[in-house]
């Protein structure tokens, strides 16, 4: 796979090096146990895989060399670049302009753009309404276009099977960058409706098995549907494609369930299922899946508490809080900046979607087990900074050198 030049400020040797042992011991990737850092008053245990996937890479290299090959030209980027406070703000420091926050909502008027100004496309991609709008003012989206490669590949899957007639269910946060963008590249090739959760599957299957009028249909996902979407016609053949970023278990899990209801509303044999249902099991993220898979064998293990660093609007980041704190106590934190100190550590509440201070996390009279990872879009060195900031709460030397040649 492509090596990316990363700025050194997002790099760090500790991190690199732990990575490149589990890598040249597990080169299949089959072994998705923990890295143990045994201390002598602590012990942590790094997930098997986590930080920076491709297309962060891949998005990161690009942002910064069009900002070293571009002096004097204003350069702009659609909304955030990924999902990670510190590279925003450092685009941010350096002169870059995030036209959209990472709602769609207009942080700068478009008609404002030259057409010689630079504009980016972060890695989320973005609808062909917003292409054609850039177009019209002569700027070309293609240029610096960070999408991706697994985002496009989801888009692509949809146009395929929308070309031999199945309509489209994307399962996605429908106000999340990378799902407004995929229904609008789905939809123009095919009727699109989104569906958040399994909740909303099973909602839909109530048309699929036309148990529900159509009336309904639109009220309940008003704004996330097609124009012109029939649940009457457009649900008797689709596939189930989702936002790169979502639980890979849970599109999995809807779209078993969709199809099900699909073959018993159509009361199919097996050899015709094919014919209704199109299967898109490879459109499943490869970096999501194994930051995922290398959560549940964290979860296996007897600890104390996890910490999960990342941006807090990060949907990926997210998900690995959710599955973690099903198996103990979880803080979700930015930087090391978050633990205050062994009695306070300031964190991110997924469910009330606060930031809290909680005390007395840290405080273990005996040797504590702690659990560490972060999302995708997380720079090694902000791990690196929240582990020595955890080991040095109980080693009065913190030489994280010594600990790695023991790996």
């Amino acid at each position: 796979m492509k090596t990316f030049e990363i700025p050194q400020i997002y790099r760090s040797s500790i991190i690199s090096s732990i990575k490149e042992k589990r890598r040249v011991k597990d080169k299949l990737k089959k072994d998705f146990s923990p890295t143990v850092l045994d201390f002598e008053n602590v012990k942590v245990l790094i997930a098997r895989h986590f930080g920076f996937c491709y297309g962060v890479e891949n998005a990161v290299e690009i942002a910064y060399n069009v900002l070293n090959e571009n002096e004097g030209k204003r350069i702009f980027l659609l909304s955030e670049m990924i999902h990670n406070p510190d590279v925003n703000a450092d685009l941010l420091s350096r002169g870059i302009t995030f036209l959209m926050d990472t709602k769609g909502n207009r942080l700068s008027a478009f008609r404002d753009l030259k057409s010689d100004d630079i504009v980016i496309v972060p890695a989320f991609g973005t609808t062909i309404e917003i292409q054609d709008e850039l177009a019209s003012l002569g700027i070309n989206t293609y240029e610096y276009d960070t999408t991706c490669p697994f985002v496009e590949k989801v888009w692509n899957r949809a146009q395929q099977i929308g070309e031999r007639g199945y309509s489209v269910i994307v399962h996605g946060k429908p106000n999340h960058e990378e799902t407004r963008a995929t229904f609008s590249h789905s939809q123009a090739k095919t009727p699109t409706v989104v569906v958040k959760d399994m909740s909303e599957a099973v909602l839909l299957a109530g048309y699929i098995r036309k148990e529900k009028p159509s009336e309904s249909f639109f009220k309940e996902f008003s704004g996330r549907f097609s124009e012109g979407f029939n649940p009457e016609r457009d649900l008797l053949r689709f596939g189930v494609v989702n936002q790169t970023t979502m639980l890979a278990t849970e599109t999995q899990d809807i779209a078993n369930y969709l199809k099900e209801e699909l073959i018993k509303a159509q009361n199919l044999t097996e050899l015709e299922v094919p014919a209704y249902f199109a299967s898109t099991r490879d459109t499943l993220c490869y970096a999501t899946n194994d930051n995922q898979d290398a959560t549940y064998a964290l979860m296996k293990e007897k600890a104390d508490l996890a910490i999960v660093v990342g941006g807090y609007n990060s949907s990926n980041t997210t998900h690995l809080v959710e599955l973690l704190e099903t198996s103990m106590s979880t803080y979700f934190i930015q930087t090391e900046l978050n633990l205050k100190s062994r009695d306070c550590v300031s964190h991110f509440d997924i469910h009330s979607h606060v930031e809290k201070e909680s005390f007395g996390v840290l405080n273990f009279e005996q040797k504590p087990t702690i659990v560490l990872t972060c999302g995708a879009s997380c720079p090694d060195a902000v791990v690196e900074a929240v582990l020595r900031k955890i080991v040095g709460f109980f080693e009065e030397d913190v030489v994280l050198e010594q600990v790695l040649e023991s790996l």
